[in-house]
């Protein structure tokens, strides 16, 4: 299968669905990013790049698109659509996993209802969370505790934001830990990545 991950900055894919997109590519799956931007109003957009860029290899990404769209500037229009729609049509997916619409950040909003229309022809969307989502409540659960320490490595590439949280005390590590015991216990695993469906399709086999 072909999976694609999209999110508003360097790092959001790696702490909503990491674990997530790890497993797929371990059993074979193609693994592509996009990236809406460079995350130049959080630190160095080039250093930010090369961070995502070696995410994406512990990943083991077949490519990583980038959006090109300024840092917390994310508008809620038709060419933001388009964009999406293009990578699309390029990967042809079988999953699509994007930002949840309810998030206190305006670029995480305005990507996520960009992508509902975006990917109206598409099966499976699911939505993840992420620090600053707000109101999330998911009925899809993915295991993720074998390769919990891996969405770590991918989220510690990210070096510059690590300890970038606003909160006391905590790097994204230690909230992205939290995170993945909590949706385990909701899920009944020991560390679990949570999502939200918009659509989700369950194959019967012969």
């Amino acid at each position: 299968m072909r999976i694609l991950a999209i999110g508003a900055h360097p790092d959001d894919i790696e702490f909503g669905c990491g674990g997530t997109l790890i497993k797929y590519a371990r059993q074979g799956h193609e693994v592509f990013l996009l990236v809406m931007t460079d995350g130049s109003g959080g630190g160095d957009g080039a250093m930010r790049r090369q961070e995502q860029a070696e995410s994406a290899r512990i990943l083991k990404t077949a490519k990583l698109f980038w959006g090109e769209y300024p840092d917390t500037a994310i508008p809620l229009d038709r060419p933001i659509i388009q964009r999406v729609e293009r990578v699309i049509q390029e990967v042809q997916p079988e999953f699509i996993f994007v930002h949840y619409q309810d998030d206190t950040h305006q670029d995480h909003r305005h990507l996520a209802t960009s992508t509902i229309t975006a990917t109206r022809y598409t099966r499976n969307v699911l939505f993840y969370e992420g620090p600053t989502t707000q109101n999330f409540s998911p009925s899809v659960f993915v295991d993720v505790n074998s390769v919990l320490e891996d969405k770590v490595a991918c989220l510690r590439a990210h070096s510059s934001q690590v300890s970038k949280t606003n909160i006391e005390g905590l790097t994204i590590v230690d909230i992205a830990r939290s995170s993945a015991h909590f949706r385990g216990i909701q899920g009944r695993v020991r560390n679990a990545e949570g999502f939200v469906p918009l659509r989700l399709f369950i194959n019967i086999t012969p």
